[in-house]
């Protein structure tokens, strides 16, 4: 069974694949198989990122990091479907984040 890749998928076969990954993690939340919640999320994340145009994020914009409250990410740049930079605080090591983790601070007020 080859599984569709999300650059190949519509924005509803996206939807419907957010869903399905979010009722897996679910279940396995509510069964305490941590690792394999951790891997549902991340992959609806993954998918998340399909959803939004890259454009829309700013090179050396701040944003807030979804699911990290209080952390902030400053966007260097973009390849693929992932913004490059470093946490604000931090020890300033460059590490990727899929854009769908990455909220305006304009949202967030």
């Amino acid at each position: 069974m080859s599984e569709k890749k999300y650059s190949d998928m519509t924005v509803p076969e996206l939807r419907t694949e957010i869903a399905n990954l979010k009722e897996k993690s679910r279940k396995a939340e509510q069964l305490g198989i941590v690792n394999e919640y951790a891997v549902y999320e991340r992959k609806a994340l993954m998918a998340q990122a399909f959803l939004i145009d890259p454009t829309t994020i700013k090179l050396g914009e701040m944003y807030r990091i979804v699911g990290d409250p209080g952390v902030f990410f400053q966007v260097e740049y973009l390849k693929g479907r992932f913004a490059w930079g470093y946490r604000l605080g931090g020890d300033k090591y460059e590490e990727a984040l899929p854009i769908s983790m990455l909220e305006s601070l304009e949202e967030g007020k």
